[in-house]
């Protein structure tokens, strides 16, 4: 045998060595430890077939007569329900997300058409969907609840970024609600660019059909 592979076997032996006199010195610990996660991966395991999936079943079927409400135009119903069926708000109370994502951005269309602006910034700022039209969707009623509370600076942000989100065809709802709203704060200029971008970027659009009118408008104003 080689001086080298003798000296690979001895480090090996040393290793294993090493090796076996950790686990002897700390079986106990490390008997603890395994069983510490087995347990937690076992409690993890419980919960998500006994807890939490039972009680996503019941959210989600809770969330379908409210749903109904909602299309049909029941805002008051759809958020409150009526003692008899769940409405969005008891439903975003009793489960968060086991509803799905979908239940804050609900509630938050019911408070808006219910009037109720601040209401409708808190649950509309919950929804984290990932979908970008719904998504640009709820920023731009952000949007539209600073208009119910005439804060028409916060508003055109949510209007500017819900366009950004949508980059398509919604995008031109979204920037004629920034026009217009800029021309609420007498900035007219970018009152214009944002019809223009209309025009020039979405020229499909209905937005688009008479935008003409709004850029001449916002012009003659501001004089250019």
């Amino acid at each position: 045998m080689s001086k080298v592979t003798t000296e690979k076997n001895t480090a090996v032996a040393e290793a294993v060595s090493r090796t076996e006199l950790f686990f002897s010195n700390n079986k106990k610990a490390i008997i603890i430890s395994i069983l510490v996660i087995i347990v937690a991966c076992a409690g993890i395991f419980l919960y998500h077939k006994y807890g939490y999936m039972p009680a996503r079943q019941e959210a989600l079927s809770q969330m379908f007569p409210a749903e109904s409400n909602f299309r049909n135009g029941e805002y008051e119903l759809a958020l409150n329900g009526d003692g008899n069926v769940l409405g969005f708000a008891q439903i975003a109370d009793q489960y968060g997300n086991k509803a799905g994502k979908a239940v804050y951005l609900y509630a938050g269309i019911c408070e808006l058409n219910l009037g109720n602006w601040n209401e409708a910034i808190s649950y509309l700022e919950k929804y984290k969907g990932t979908d970008k039209i719904l998504k640009a969707r709820s920023i731009a009623c952000i949007g539209d609840a600073y208009t119910g509370l005439n804060d028409y600076a916060k508003a055109v942000y949510y209007f500017e970024k819900a366009a950004s989100v949508a980059d398509n065809a919604f995008a031109a709802t979204y920037l004629l609600k920034a026009g217009v709203t800029y021309e609420a704060l007498g900035d007219y200029a970018s009152a214009v660019k944002a019809y223009r971008t209309i025009k020039d970027d979405y020229p499909m659009s209905v937005e688009a059909m008479d935008i003409d009118k709004y850029i001449t408008r916002a012009e003659t104003v501001s004089g250019k």
